[in-house]
């Protein structure tokens, strides 16, 4: 009896804290997320050395207050599902303990405050809680296509790196030490800098035949970056009507934001009694 209530009582914190389709689990989230974004805030307020001279005390009590509060919170993951270790290890996983230690590490090691920060990537956890989970399959469509272009991208990219060696030594050259070009790695940087059409301005070619060529690598500039975006294009397109024709074959199957306490993994189907991925009941 004991254990049957034990388990019950884990099934409803893992409920509350790992799925958004219940009341509470929405509720927890949405003050989850108030309390990621109260201490983003604070983080910024204290690089402001103005406030932090005067509010200090009360700026690191308030993060001290929520670092507190994702600890319980983190703890309280471990303990709702099966398998600790698998929850450590995920993605939300890493970033969760990221976003709790670096204030218990700026009690050992100076200068490792500003990793508080990284709670801003929390805000992911937005998708779970305004139901944006049915525009993911949009974004997976996008990883899709770009790994589909890894290899034409890979060799665009191997292409500009070889472009960017031959300009910015033709430029060290053309430019010389007396115009800022004082190596050929200084150069290449300029080269590339030139051709992403970013432009920092820290060098700039004097000589009438360095401008001419810096004319030209900012023109080319503009054709290599539509290149990529072509290549993605494609693949995405082609990805979007192999997934539109799966989708009208399945007649559009909805998924929910239920979670698995055994191994973790969502997106299942909304009548789903088993976890796709282990086997494990959902219910």
């Amino acid at each position: 009896m004991k254990g049957k209530k034990s388990k019950h009582w884990r099934t409803k914190l893992h409920e509350v804290i790992y799925e958004a389709d219940t009341p509470a689990g929405k509720l927890f989230d949405v003050v989850l997320l108030v309390f990621i974004l109260a201490s983003i805030v604070l983080v910024m307020l204290e690089s402001v050395k103005s406030i932090d001279s005067k509010y200090h005390d009360i700026l690191n009590i308030g993060e001290w207050v929520v670092t507190i509060l994702f600890t319980l919170e983190y703890l309280a993951r471990l303990i709702a599902v099966k398998k600790p270790l698998k929850y450590v290890t995920s993605f939300y996983g890493i970033i969760d303990l990221l976003s709790t230690i670096p204030k218990y590490l700026s009690l050992i090691f100076a200068g490792t405050h500003a990793l508080v920060a990284l709670r801003a990537l929390r805000l992911l956890r937005v998708f779970r809680i305004l139901k944006l989970a049915r525009y993911l399959g949009a974004s997976n469509t996008l990883v899709t296509a770009i790994k589909a272009s890894r290899a034409k991208i890979s060799i665009f990219l191997f292409a500009v790196v070889i472009l960017s060696i031959i300009l910015g030594t033709i430029m060290y050259m053309v430019e010389g030490e007396e115009n800022g070009f004082t190596n050929i790695p200084k150069s290449v940087y300029w080269c590339i800098v030139t051709l992403t059409t970013v432009g920092y301005g820290d060098i700039a070619p004097q000589t009438p035949l360095g401008q001419l060529i810096a004319s030209i690598i900012m023109v080319m500039g503009y054709g290599i970056i539509a290149v990529p975006t072509g290549i993605v294009s494609a693949e995405y397109s082609r990805s979007t009507n192999n997934e539109d024709k799966t989708n009208k074959a399945n007649n559009k199957v909805h998924l929910n934001s239920q979670s698995c306490s055994n191994c973790l993994t969502e997106n299942h189907k909304d009548d789903a009694e088993f976890c796709y991925n282990c086997g494990e009941s959902l219910h």
